[in-house]
């Protein structure tokens, strides 16, 4: 139950970022794209936050959650600097 349970907040946190990073796309402004891609990168922080306490209840397959955490952190650094990057220009 617990498993279930976090997996469907994973599936939750891990489409936002997705659905997010679409919308910045049809941003009207700067401004409006820094949101959509900050929101992107709050649901991949969320997501790292999902996939940490799976590996910590000994839920899931640790070598595919440590992929798959590998995978949140490359691209919450991508985000994260790509809104900076905006943000100074």
């Amino acid at each position: 139950m617990v498993a279930e349970t976090l997996g469907k907040q994973l599936i939750r946190s891990g489409t936002s970022i997705l659905a997010s990073y679409t919308e910045s796309k049809s941003a009207v402004s700067k401004k409006d794209f820094v949101n959509f891609l900050s929101y992107s990168l709050k649901s991949a922080n969320e997501s790292k936050f999902w996939i940490s306490l799976l590996m910590d209840t000994n839920k899931g397959d640790k070598n595919e959650l440590k992929y798959l955490l590998s995978e949140l952190k490359e691209i919450a650094g991508i985000l994260a600097k790509s809104i900076l990057t905006i943000k100074t220009n």
